[in-house]
């Protein structure tokens, strides 16, 4: 193990007390750590601009599931595995718990780990500029005060036009985020597919489908009405006019995970959802 890049929380004095103790159990161990330029020299430590890109192997995020999604758009081109410290509500990726830091921590630095490594999206906007998202990519009305009208090919082949306030398409690992909410199914995070969700369709029978990701999705924006919005993971984002189309596929890049032995998604999910196990 080389380099570690630590990404921490510094405004409140608690979140600032854990870092610290992140990187001395680190230091200790003899491992080099760099920390988020705009946050080292408040930890007095070199930022990570300071580092060789190659060296670094893994990236400590210390927030939520949204600090993960920031972390991997803004550094991709490190090509590490991002271990999440959880610092508020429990995450699906920001799976390790205030408690468990340096058994967790022990756990890395002795290689009791397995690297998952999660699909993503790749997308191809009007322009021709590419675009990727880790959880969804998601089309809305944005300014339009009524429904709007999709049209939906797969391989070239016509599925269907939504009339919806949007549509979502999902990697497995956004299937617990927007789409959820919106009526998608869970799909294990090791599946390798797609779902197309609509958001609030007209249609009761415009339902979520579950498509296999070397399919290509083409999304026609058909409304004659205002633009609408194609965001990605929350964070990117672009406008779509009438008659234009965006294509999305799966990207050959991965989203790599730190997946811990003392950690599994079944019991997160059986938390985060509240789910008791009890039949009455």
């Amino acid at each position: 193990m080389k380099t570690i890049a630590l990404f921490p929380k510094v405004k409140q004095p608690d979140a600032k007390k854990l870092a610290e103790q992140v990187i001395t159990f680190l230091k200790e161990k003899k491992i080099h750590v760099v920390v988020e330029d705009d946050k080292a020299e408040v930890l007095n430590q070199p930022p990570l601009s300071s580092a060789n890109p190659g060296e670094i192997k893994y990236l400590i995020t210390m927030g939520g599931d949204g600090s993960i999604l920031r972390v991997a758009h803004m550094y991709h081109y490190l090509d590490a595995a991002i271990l999440g410290i959880n610092l508020g509500h429990l995450g699906f990726m920001a799976d390790v718990q205030i408690a468990d830091i340096i058994p967790c921590l022990e756990d890395l630095v002795n290689q009791k780990f397995s690297i998952q490594k999660r699909i993503m999206i790749e997308g191809t906007s009007p322009s021709g500029e590419t675009f990727f998202a880790m959880n969804d990519c998601v089309l809305h009305r944005a300014r339009n005060p009524s429904l709007v009208e999709m049209a939906i090919y797969v391989d070239d082949l016509y599925l269907n036009t939504f009339e919806a306030d949007g549509v979502i398409l999902a990697t497995p690992n956004g299937s617990t985020a927007y789409s959820l909410a919106a009526g998608g199914p869970i799909l294990s995070p090791e599946i390798e597919a797609f779902v197309l969700t609509p958001i609030c369709p007209h249609t009761i029978s415009n339902r979520p489908i579950v498509l296999t990701p070397n399919q290509e999705i083409q999304i026609e924006y058909v409304s004659e009405n205002e633009p609408i919005e194609v965001v990605s993971d929350g964070l990117s984002r672009f406008e779509l006019q009438t008659g234009e189309t965006i294509k999305l596929r799966r990207s050959p890049k991965t989203f790599k995970l730190v997946n811990l032995t003392r950690i599994d998604f079944f019991s997160t999910l059986r938390t985060k959802l509240g789910w008791s196990g009890k039949l009455r």
